[in-house]
């Protein structure tokens, strides 16, 4: 049963009765005693609501002790709107020309520090183009781009300690690059040969690191969100100083893990760092179809979480918001949303062609006019730290290197068979022998159909 009290000057709570009437039916009287000393009474100021909702309250003086929390009181019947008038504002230091706006709040980026971030972002660029390519010529299965989106790779990267714990999606190859997993490092696991970390068994742009702290991506949505929650919390329980960072895509809030991770977060106040790439479209599904809230941010509020929508393609806007974020998860232990709103100029995935479901105008708008790389480029010009003969310099040497690591991994031998095996039991299963004799058996049957070349039947 729900409690109504009457405020009262005395610190120990309700001393007097209060009768009330529910929709004409019955009354009933109750004495209710409430300890200031609650912790989430003290938390939740019922208090501090606007002025417009307190105006004509015939129960000024009156809260419903309900358990979390005092709840104020109105004898107005008023629902919440559904949305607001105006859409929350997105965080935003650079014009489009690479110029500062003016009175931003911002710290200012260093000459190194801002031309390694440039160097990392044309770098993830040009791996993703020859990557494409290579899957394209069917050199490797699967690839998925970033194209529009580096900024906030390389950013949100810059902006962390190698200490946090990353938990990407699949389009977060630029933060690994950032962390020094290497270009090689990266073709080797697209390739799946025997210097792959992953020795060939996940898909490929399915990165990992655990010298980096880069938990290994899963293909399905949003299962990196609540276990980045349990991260957190486990890195706040060891007072380690350090946070946790999920990164997902707006499409993959619609899947419940989303819900579930972000409470969870919310309610073990854990240092974590949600960051959704907003990019417009959740494969050929547009936002307006995703969800009718104003976009993700306004999602933290439900979840009693602190959040900002900020710039994607605004390299020193992203790169503000995720290191205040970050003093802020650690420093305070609380969970942060940020949203960056940016666009996917290249396809989903090469399984993909999102010219069938969205304009090509479109597309060469955000490709050109809103590219994070010409952008950032603008401003460390006109900073005097960048020049054309840099540019073709920097260009020239990361299109040999991809190149390079492309023929290396892809001339390298696959993993030996039995690795299809082990990593699993510390003693492998009678079951599991049988299926590796019977692969064994088949290879050496029909030698004809298999690469054994490059594909070892024993270690």
């Amino acid at each position: 049963m729900a409690t109504w009290f009457l405020r009262s000057s005395n610190n120990h709570g309700v001393i007097r009765k209060l009768l009330m009437a529910f929709s004409g039916k019955s009354t009933t009287t109750v004495v209710r005693r409430c300890f200031g000393s609650m912790e989430a009474g003290q938390k939740l100021d019922p208090y501090n609501c606007d002025d417009d909702y307190r105006e004509n309250i015939g129960h000024q003086n009156q809260d419903l002790d309900f358990p979390g929390g005092k709840i104020p009181l109105t004898s107005q019947m008023k629902f919440i709107s559904e949305a607001s008038a105006k859409r929350l504002p997105c965080y935003r230091v650079l014009h489009d020309d690479g110029s500062l706006i003016s009175n931003t709040i911002h710290d200012q980026l260093g000459e190194e520090v801002a031309v390694n971030m440039y160097s990392a972002m044309v770098t993830l660029k040009t791996m993703d183009t020859f990557l494409y390519e290579a899957q394209r010529q069917g050199r490797i299965s699967f690839y998925m781009t970033t194209f529009g989106e580096e900024a906030i790779n390389i950013a949100s990267a810059a902006a962390l300690s190698p200490h946090d714990f990353v938990l990407p999606q699949y389009r977060e190859a630029g933060v690994l690059l950032w962390r020094g997993f290497t270009v090689q490092e990266c073709t080797n696991q697209c390739f799946g040969n025997k210097d792959d970390k992953g020795k060939g068994r996940q898909m490929p742009v399915h990165y990992g690191s655990n010298k980096h702290n880069v938990i290994t991506i899963s293909s399905p949505l949003a299962t990196q969100i609540s276990q980045a929650a349990g991260v957190a919390y486990s890195l706040k329980m060891d007072k380690r100083g350090a946070c946790a960072v999920a990164y997902t895509g707006e499409g993959a809030t619609s899947e419940g893990d989303f819900h579930a991770g972000l409470n969870f977060a919310a309610v073990m106040e854990a240092p974590v760092i949600f960051i959704c790439r907003n990019n417009g479209w959740a494969i050929s599904t547009p936002v307006h179809e995703q969800f009718r809230s104003d976009g993700i941010v306004a999602k933290g509020l439900g979840y009693g979480i602190r959040s900002i929508r900020v710039d994607g393609n605004d390299v020193i806007a992203v790169y503000n918001a995720v290191r205040a974020a970050r003093n802020m998860a650690i420093s305070e232990e609380r969970p942060i949303l940020v949203e960056a709103m940016t666009y996917r100029v290249g396809h989903h995935s090469t399984s993909d062609d999102s010219t069938k479901y969205r304009p090509t105008n479109e597309i060469e708008y955000w490709k050109t006019a809103r590219s994070p790389i010409a952008i950032f480029r603008k401003y460390i010009q006109r900073n005097g730290w960048w020049s054309d003969d840099q540019e073709s310099e920097l260009y020239r040497d990361v299109k040999k290197q991809v190149l390079e690591a492309i023929k290396t991994a892809e001339g390298m031998e696959k993993p030996a068979l039995t690795e299809l095996f082990s990593d699993v039991y510390e003693q492998m299963p009678p079951n599991l022998h049988e299926q590796e004799r019977s692969i064994r058996d088949a290879i050496n049957k029909y030698p004809k159909d298999y690469p054994t070349s490059d594909f070892h039947v024993c270690k």
